[in-house]
């Protein structure tokens, strides 16, 4: 298996062929020939995201110092799409891993990158976002946790961690948690992010949650009753937590956005391969205009759709300053295509469709939570609507 070589500046367009080759390569030998299998069993496939990891995709966009790929965030999107078409699941835990290893790299101190970033990079390790809590989803700066500072026993300083986060991914399976807690005053200015090692003393998880989708990783409660973590756990600076989280999300929303694509790409191929060998009233359906139409539109939207995740991606590049807005557009545009042509996919295949060994039903199952994480598809609008009125 080829492995994708660090790289510091941008990419020729020979040099990111090949990395998607190698990326398409891995999806379609190692994530499409397993993912209903993982999906009925509710398997969290450690090795196989190992050999992700073998590969450089555990630190697509971290910088190459400590493992990274040092890619750019476009590179990523294209990445993420490939890997989605051979299991939207897999992928988006990529993703959500790849996020954990960004705020490390980019707000980390040189111990906490040199303690963290080889493990996770490598994907030897996985990481771990917690910032929604039972009370708190959309409204994140409005979360419970605390922090408190004491005194050690070494004489330093510590924080006791306590509270609960939900719809945690890969929670029980990774070796980091970021977890924003509350450590001043109500609001968004009070958080503050701290690295958690898996081991810590009081951290615990809730039972496995049965989801609609996205059975391939676990998703579960993480309980921190009095967890200590020294003050040097600190990510960033006390005060920053909601800035690192928020920025980490412009990066998140491209890469499920990403996702959508790459599931609902997979199940409008197999929607027009299926309408040439389906015959009904003794023509094939393809010579059919409403299908036709049907899957006119269906490309048209992904079309659209990955124009605005590539835009959003340079303008994350690029920093510039609507990115948080772009990459709000995207997200929302995206995952409403991505799971509407997945939709219309199984529409397509008829009962068929329904069954779980055709795919196409898992795919429906997947995207549809992407309407929800990384910021609802709601709050992206008020994300961009606020945005507009302040300019």
């Amino acid at each position: 298996m080829s492995t994708i070589t660090p790289v510091t500046s941008s990419l020729t367009t020979e040099e990111r062929a090949a990395i998607l080759d190698a990326v398409r390569d891995f999806a379609q030998n190692e994530l499409a020939p397993h993912a209903l299998e993982w999906d009925a069993q509710s398997f969290f496939p450690r090795d196989t995201l190992r050999s992700a990891g073998e590969l450089g995709l555990g630190g697509i966009y971290a910088r190459d110092d400590l493992g990274g790929s040092g890619l750019s965030r476009s590179d990523a999107a294209a990445i993420f799409e490939e890997l989605a078409q051979g299991d939207p699941a897999i992928a988006a835990y990529i993703s959500i891993h790849n996020m954990v290893v960004w705020m490390i790299d980019t707000y980390g101190s040189d111990a906490q990158r040199t303690e963290w970033l080889p493990l996770l990079t490598s994907m030897a390790g996985f990481g771990s976002y917690c910032l929604t809590e039972p009370g708190a989803g959309s409204d994140a700066a409005a979360i419970a946790t605390s922090a408190i500072r004491v005194a050690s026993d070494d004489g330093g300083d510590e924080y006791v961690l306590t509270g609960v986060k939900q719809f945690i991914s890969g929670a029980g399976e990774a070796s980091v948690y970021i977890v924003m807690a509350r450590t001043g005053e109500p609001g968004a200015r009070g958080i503050t992010a701290f690295l958690v090692p898996a081991d810590t003393t009081g951290l615990s998880f809730g039972a496995i949650e049965h989801k609609m989708g996205w059975n391939a990783q676990p998703t579960r409660q993480v309980i921190l009753d009095e967890v200590r973590v020294p003050a040097a756990n600190i990510l960033g600076a006390e005060g920053q937590g909601f800035k690192i989280a928020m920025s980490a999300l412009d990066g998140g929303r491209i890469n499920i956005a990403a996702c959508s694509l790459g599931g609902a790409q997979w199940a409008l191929d197999r929607a027009v391969r299926y309408v040439h060998e389906r015959f009904t009233f003794g023509e094939p359906l393809a010579e059919r205009q409403a299908v036709v139409f049907a899957l006119a539109d269906m490309a048209t939207e992904l079309h659209a759709a990955r124009a605005l995740v590539r835009g959003a991606a340079a303008a994350l590049d690029e920093k510039a300053l609507d990115a948080s807005m772009q990459c709000a557009m995207a997200k929302r545009f995206a995952t409403d295509a991505g799971f509407t042509v997945a939709n219309q996919a199984l529409q397509l295949h008829g009962g068929y469709g329904y069954l779980h060994d055709y795919g196409i039903e898992k795919v429906v199952r997947d995207l549809r939570v992407h309407q929800i994480l990384e910021g609802t598809n709601e709050i992206m609008r008020v994300i961009i609507g606020r945005q507009l009125l302040a300019d």
